[in-house]
């Protein structure tokens, strides 16, 4: 049957009028007035207007769900996402926030609300889905009221902890109260909640969330093991565990989820062997167990066409054992990191083939093949080969491709032939290091465009002069280039153009290195913090220093630097090492009223400086002021300056007067020499009880005359009373009593004592040589290829007699100035290493802080 058209305009305003009613009674279903309630929220939250995107925004007068961070659903706020809005407090219990009961996600996540409690009243919003209180500032305990919101389907509030500050816990109740009603429950992120449980607790808590997907407990203090009850958890995709003390094995039904994609067990006391399983389950996408030192395993063979594409295992034991060929049937891999893994072998050629790799670290293993061609790889960003023992040349084609490469890290290694040039011209470079191999030749031009930050070329064989294209290079930060054999001149004038350098060294090459301060400006100089010039034929202090406010490392070390120090030096408010040993420099300007409050290394020795001690820097950790002229006596506070000092030296000076007594008050000294000097009087009481029968004369227990007494005929034990009264294990005086009075102490002259002297003088270097930039290796880490020398070097000194060609046969072991502090007999080893007319030899060292006075291998 028809209907008239008139009757169809008839009907249309009772339509109107039903609609607006309808309306009107679902918007009279919101609790309370939505306008209303958002605003009270607004005013009663503290928050930064300037960093607020959002609440700023909330006017009275506009439609309220259209504000930022604000959805409706029927006229009813549904969505509230309020995070990262600088809110510093204002939530209570009695907050506007409550009344909004349609409330289905909410987000404060990235706020600061100054460690208060999480409000109970959330148990209001009944509606909630989606929780999030992430890194909201939140601290005390989880209320068990959130155990209330039984339609929640996403739970976060982790955070990031740190020490000594509130944290966020959930142990009354515990997690099983807390999870006990979420049968909804798809995601739970507690990172950072200190939750304590024993593994059978926290998991059988777990278990009971039958749709969890995303299970995220890291840094929560949880124990081990890890209990089978996790098996209900058939939905389980990401495992995310990090930073716990597990100290478990990886269970083996772990790779009975089948729909695992991501298994994070970062720094969890893992240990035992990792199940090969786990690698082939077919869904997984990333897995890393980086930093668990105990976890050992091997890598399975992969199959084809595997989903994985994120492979982490830096720090886990995979010792003496290969990468499997079939690790190239990986075609989604973009992450490999296996660094410090401690791999074998050869790089498999089939990772030539991984062409969606951006990351690739294999550092620190020892891989001996060449270095494979990853120029198929065109979306890499980073290689880092470094520290292996990998060899031959790197060819040019290897890297034409790699346009989005910015961080190749080979140093390390026994690679050798020239450097490409195809390297200085990949338009991302930013970060090259290239040092410790066996690189030679001339080092090729820089392209105009380069963007290199970092470039290390150290410790190579590298030639010629250095390419005056380098200062092309705007953006230029560090540029290391020591230990190699470059010639010609260098004039430092011309680092102007590298306005952004902050880092430079050019030690030890063959270099001369000049300043002409009659044509610079000091201010146009870059800020530098590092300038390392050792063994550079450099003539004077460079005057533009004494503008470099931010200069922190300063080594002039080995150079022909006459005259005096000059006072401005002690003005560099940053600086905190200072080497000028090694040079001719006899006087220092005064007046020397202040030091720089951070300088904590001060090598000044095998100078020809006179007059009174310098004043001592207040957080001294290395002082030598050996192989002088200093002609005072030694002050009497000495002592205390030395309240964090490890090394302090004054042997082989003019030094007149007695040892002063503060000498004791050296909580941390471990080294003391005095040597060669013409002090008199008693050595303090301290200095005497380290071990009565390695002490000669008095006040000691022995005569100095029992010091030729063979090993042998020495007493087999130790004195039952002679003990350590400080942590100084070696203290080097050489003192005198009375007039003419020479002596020794610690003089070890039986087996036992001998090689407790040893122990402490390695124990010692161990500690003071980091802290130089040196390396070294104890007696037990030598050659023993030196058996068959001349057992003449038995009873001498063999630095003082070698000969230019016997120094390069023994560059491996002794590289570096000669000069030493201690005896180091080591009849084993037919190596005296101690030369009482210590002079400065001209060898380059593999390090750069390098002109202290030892000698070491590197």
């Amino acid at each position: 049957m028809r209907i008239p058209l008139f009757s169809w305009l008839f009907l249309i305003p009772f339509y109107y009028f039903s609609l607006s009613i309808n309306i009107f009674l679902v918007s009279g279903q919101c609790p309370g007035d939505q306008k209303s309630l958002l605003l009270q929220l607004k005013n009663s939250l503290a928050f930064d207007p300037a960093a607020s995107k959002k609440l700023v925004k909330w006017k009275n007068g506009s439609d309220y769900c259209s504000w930022e961070g604000v959805s409706c659903k029927n006229g009813c706020v549904s969505n509230l996402d309020l995070s990262s809005e600088a809110i510093s407090g204002g939530l209570d219990n009695s907050s506007s926030l409550f009344g909004l009961k349609s409330i289905e996600n909410l987000n404060l996540a990235y706020n600061n609300f100054n460690y208060t409690q999480i409000p109970s009243e959330f148990k209001q919003l009944t509606r909630l889905s989606n929780l999030n209180l992430s890194n909201a500032g939140f601290a005390g305990q989880v209320p068990i009221e959130i155990s209330h919101l039984t339609r929640l389907v996403t739970l976060d509030l982790s955070t990031f902890y740190f020490p000594g500050t509130p944290s966020l816990n959930l142990e009354n109740p515990k997690l099983n109260v807390l999870l006990a009603n979420f049968s909804e429950l798809v995601e739970l992120y507690l990172d950072g909640v200190n939750i304590s449980a024993q593994g059978t607790e926290w998991c059988q808590a777990i278990s009971s969330l039958p749709k969890l997907r995303v299970l995220s407990l890291s840094t929560c203090n949880l124990s081990g093991p890890i209990d089978s009850s996790l098996l209900k958890l058939q939905s389980l995709s990401v495992i995310r565990i990090d930073n716990n003390n597990l100290s478990t094995k990886v269970p083996e039904f772990f790779s009975n989820f089948t729909n695992l994609t991501s298994l994070r067990m970062v720094n969890s006391g893992l240990h035992g062997a990792f199940p090969k399983k786990i690698f082939q389950v077919p869904t997984l996408q990333t897995i890393d167990l980086s930093d668990n030192a105990q976890l050992q395993g091997s890598l399975p063979e992969f199959p084809k066409n595997g989903s994985l594409r994120s492979l982490v295992l830096n720090g886990a034991n995979f010792s003496g054992q290969l990468l499997p060929n079939s690790i190239g049937n990986l075609k989604f891999l973009s992450r490999i990191d296996i660094a410090n893994c401690n791999f074998t072998g050869s790089i498999p050629r089939s990772m030539e083939d991984l062409t969606q790799l951006v990351y690739l670290d294999c550092s620190g293993n020892k891989f001996n093949s060449s270095v494979p061609s990853f120029s198929m790889a065109k979306k890499l960003t980073l290689i880092n080969l470094s520290h292996n023992q990998l060899t031959g040349q790197i060819n040019s084609s290897h890297w034409e491709n790699l346009t989005n490469l910015v961080n190749l890290n080979l140093r390390h290694n026994l690679l050798d032939g020239t450097i490409p040039s195809s390297l200085f011209s990949l338009p991302m470079l930013q970060y090259l290091y290239l040092s410790n191999n066996h690189f030679s030749g001339q080092l090729p031009e820089f392209a105009n465009n380069s963007v290199l930050d970092t470039l290390d070329l150290s410790s190579n064989k590298l030639e010629w002069s250095i390419p005056r294209s380098i200062l092309n290079i705007r953006g230029l930060k560090i540029l290391l280039l020591y230990s190699n054999n470059f010639t010609g001149y260098f004039l430092l004038n011309d680092i102007q153009q590298l306005r952004n350098l902050s880092n430079l060294d050019l030690s030890f090459n063959s270099l001369s290195i000049n300043y002409n301060d009659t044509n610079s400006y000091h201010s146009s100089f870059p800020k530098i913090t590092t300038l390392k010039l050792a063994s550079g034929k450099l003539r004077r202090i460079p005057g533009f220093l004494r503008n470099q406010s931010t200069l922190s490392t300063l080594d002039l070390s080995l150079n022909q630097i006459h005259g005096e120090i000059p006072n401005w030096i002690w003005k560099l408010s940053s600086l905190s090492q200072l080497n000028l040993s090694c040079n001719s420099l006899v006087t220092l300007e005064g007046p020397l009223l202040e030091l720089p409050p951070f300088l904590s290394i001060v090598d000044l020795h095998s100078n020809q400086l006179k007059g009174q001690i310098p004043m001592l820097p207040k957080l001294a950790t290395y002082l030598d002021y050996s192989r002088n002229n200093f002609s005072s006596s030694i002050p009497a506070d000495t002592g205390d300056f030395l309240n964090y000092t490890v090394f302090f030296s004054l042997a082989s000076n003019k030094l007149n007067g007695s040892i002063p007594k503060s000498m004791c008050k050296g909580p941390y000294l471990q080294v003391l020499d005095l040597s060669n000097n013409s002090l008199s009087g008693p050595i303090p009481q301290c200095l005497t009880t380290i071990s009565n029968k390695g002490l000669c004369g008095p006040p000691s227990l022995q005569k100095c005359s029992d010091t030729n007494m063979s090993p042998n005929a020495a007493p087999k034990g130790r004195d039952k009373a002679s003990k350590v009264e400080f942590d100084w294990q070696s203290i080097y005086t050489g003192v005198g009593y009375g007039v003419g009075g020479g002596v020794v102490i610690l003089l070890m002259v039986w087996e036992e004592g001998r090689n407790w002297l040893e122990d402490s003088i390695d124990k010692i270097l161990l500690v003071i040589l980091p802290m130089m930039g040196y390396s070294y290796r104890t007696r037990g880490e030598w050659d023993y290829d030196e058996e068959d020398e001349d057992s003449e070097e038995e009873s001498t000194y063999i630095m003082q007699d070698y000969s230019g060609d016997e120094i390069d046969s023994e560059d491996r072991v002794f590289r570096g100035p000669y000069c030493v502090f201690c005896s180091k007999l080591d009849i084993s080893r037919k190596r005296a290493i101690h030369n009482p007319n210590c002079t400065c030899s001209f060898s380059p060292p593999i390090t750069s802080f390098s002109s202290s006075s030892y000698s070491f291998s590197p």
